[in-house]
């Protein structure tokens, strides 16, 4: 579905007693992000749906005397609607009627601005399209006689799937050239022991604006949702930590659907291979609790067995106060702040280093008076603790940072580690165990 400027639109949103009700408000703005004129939105309540027409013959009905009189052209459905009652609903209403899945996945086209996201659309499409061929070829789908028609061969519904197969493979193989790219950068960030910090959330939750503000970027950023859907990755020095990869990633909402989810897994490897996960929450949402779970069902779903902070945003909606809350002593769990003001903003960082301490130790380091180039070195980084000079002008410092990244500094300088490190410089270059042979 390719939304046109000003698509005249009637939104039906379904409560079924034995589905999941979902946000009729979010389902508008779902229907404003793609460019609909929405004419009337209907609610309509059922115990369970109609296997012909989902809402009901009389309803259905009703709705197509409502569309005559508004002179609408298109009638979308707040839950996914299998390929029959798409065409069932579509001959007695005489428009065109789509489902929830088709117009996320329109907003996605709208939105998709990379190679890698404009194939993962075209795919996602695709798939959706292929179970519903038969509503727009529905009358050449049997084989005819005549001059030129008679013998073996095949039905255009034949065709098209076909032809579709041939397309979703072609699609598949340029993304896993894709998923290859991205593996080599991630093994490289892995070998150079790079942690890396994934945002994650509902739509609209803040993602973007603070991945911005974070990593001094301009990713596009607005209050509709889906408004980036490609991830962005940004390397960066934090304070006490050094070099890290910040990911934003693409927004979820609530009843994606399975075939979505799969194929935009490539997207969401990043946030599979991350070090630790930033939970982007709407803390002024009145649905936040659904959003939280419907985040949480989709990380669960691709797997994603990785240490999440949840960060509660917008508290200059919410009222809330800026603030970390531990899970234990050492372990943020939460943090309170607002990426459009800026409150908070410091809490993040000292609750991402906290976590990230599992990779932080400290080093006693000992730099004579000619290794004045490492010591600027370690103070732009914001790792050192403390400084004492000795009789013979030697600095004595005490650094907090991961080994990986002091062992890299001292040795892009060039200098010996056991001299600087002292003892510590083991944890390199471990001596090994003897272990005595016995009969």
């Amino acid at each position: 579905m390719q939304q046109r400027d000003g698509e005249r639109v009637i939104l039906i949103s379904v409560s079924v007693q034995m589905l999941e009700d979902l946000d009729a408000d979010e389902f508008a703005l779902l229907a404003k992000s793609a460019g609909a004129e929405i004419l009337q939105h209907l609610h309509v309540a059922r115990i369970k749906p109609d296997a012909k027409y989902f809402i009901g013959s009389g309803k259905t009905e009703e709705i197509a005397a409502l569309v005559e009189e508004l002179d609408a052209n298109l009638v979308i459905f707040d839950h996914s609607l299998t390929p029959a009652q798409v065409r069932n609903l579509e001959q007695i209403m005489k428009c065109r009627v789509v489902d929830r899945t088709e117009l996320i996945l329109d907003i996605f086209a709208l939105r998709a601005r990379t190679y890698e996201g404009k194939l993962q659309v075209e795919l996602a499409q695709l798939h959706h399209l292929s179970s519903r061929l038969i509503r727009s070829r529905g009358t050449l789908d049997s084989q005819k006689g005549g001059i030129g028609l008679r013998g073996p061969g095949e039905t255009l519904l034949e065709t098209d799937r076909r032809l579709l197969k041939i397309r979703m493979g072609q699609l598949k193989a340029r993304l896993d050239k894709v998923k290859q790219t991205r593996m080599q950068g991630r093994v490289a960030r892995q070998k150079a022991a790079i942690p890396t910090v994934s945002l994650v959330g509902y739509t609209n939750a803040g993602k973007s604006t603070l991945f911005n503000i974070l990593a001094n970027s301009d990713v596009y950023a607005a209050d509709q949702l889906f408004a980036t859907l490609d991830p962005t990755l940004r390397r960066l020095d934090w304070d006490g930590i050094g070099q890290l990869v910040l990911a934003d990633t693409v927004g979820f909402v609530r009843n994606l659907s399975h075939s979505l989810v799969e194929s935009f897994k490539a997207t969401l490897e990043e946030t599979l291979e991350a070090t630790l996960l930033l939970h982007v929450i709407d803390s002024s949402s009145p649905e936040m609790l659904e959003q939280i779970e419907a985040v949480e069902k989709v990380l669960n779903e691709i797997g994603a067995d990785v240490p999440i902070i949840r960060v509660y945003n917008k508290i200059d909606q919410s009222q809330e106060e800026a603030k970390i809350i531990y899970a234990n002593e050492h372990q943020p769990e939460r943090v309170y702040l607002s990426a459009h003001t800026g409150q908070g903003l410091n809490l993040l960082k000292q609750a991402v280093h906290e976590s990230l301490v599992g990779q932080i130790q400290c080093f006693d380091v000992l730099l004579k008076p000619a290794y004045g180039k490492l010591r600027t070195q370690l103070y732009a980084l914001n790792v050192i603790q403390s400084e004492k000079y000795d009789d013979e002008g030697n600095l004595h410092l005490k650094v907090m940072m991961a080994p990986h990244k002091i062992e890299q500094l001292i040795k892009k300088a060039h200098l010996p580690l056991d001299e600087i490190l002292g003892e510590k410089a083991k944890i390199f270059h471990p001596a090994l165990e003897e272990f005595e042979i016995k009969d």
